[in-house]
């Protein structure tokens, strides 16, 4: 059974434009995959519907076997927060806040003990090569620097799946590089990953790719 599966999605906004037609996708835990497509071609509402931020319109989505589209608000929320982590191109940093603390939201919200998220933090930190970084503020840091707090955030609560949006777009070409490599190293440790990207090489470091023209598989 795969971890989650789109059948058919269909997704507009003002009853008139089309996002999705009918879109496709299916993904095994611990996969790779990248959907790529031109901007506007309904790539980032494909993680909204995944992640539960959108509904679809139509088609059938399931994860781990569940009907994700009969879910009330309330349990989408719960399961958004227990199995998706965000890498996202801007990075989504709170600018006050420390590193540690950007890392360590999702221990807040899930209200962990203190020596907990200090434990998971450190150790987190530590993997992706930012433990000096941990009392600095997000504008003190490089971009690279940035996404990685963005991916330890993203994974620090051991979710089910990993959605990047454009996760290299604000980067240069060596640093996305880089970023690519760290998701390669975590997806090795049984991290599922859907990356979504314009870069046909940003995909091609992927296990494979799904493509998406007009809100349609191609």
């Amino acid at each position: 059974m795969p971890l989650l599966s789109l059948e058919n999605i269909t997704k507009s906004y003002d009853k008139k434009t089309l996002v999705l037609k009918k879109f496709n996708l299916s993904v095994d835990s611990g996969e790779i995959v990248a959907i790529i497509g031109k901007s506007g071609s309904g790539k980032s509402t494909v993680l909204n519907i995944i992640a539960g931020i959108d509904s679809a319109d139509g088609g059938r989505y399931t994860f781990q076997g569940n009907d994700m589209l009969e879910l009330s608000g309330d349990k989408m929320t719960v399961f958004r927060r227990e199995n998706i982590g965000f890498v996202l191109q801007h990075f989504a940093l709170i600018e006050n806040n420390t590193v540690f603390k950007n890392i360590a939201l999702p221990l807040y919200l899930k209200h962990e003990p203190k020596k907990v998220i200090k434990e998971k933090v450190v150790a987190i930190a530590e993997e992706l090569e930012i433990e000096e970084k941990l009392g600095k503020i997000p504008k003190q840091l490089s971009g690279g620097e940035a996404q990685r707090v963005a991916i330890a955030r993203a994974i620090i609560n051991q979710p089910s799946l990993i959605l990047a949006d454009e996760p290299t777009g604000a980067l240069d070409e060596n640093t996305g590089l880089k970023i690519m490599q760290i998701f390669q190293k975590l997806n090795k440790k049984g991290h599922t990953f859907i990356i979504v990207t314009h870069d046909p090489s940003i995909a091609a470091m992927c296990d494979r790719t799904i493509k998406i023209k007009d809100g349609k598989n191609i």
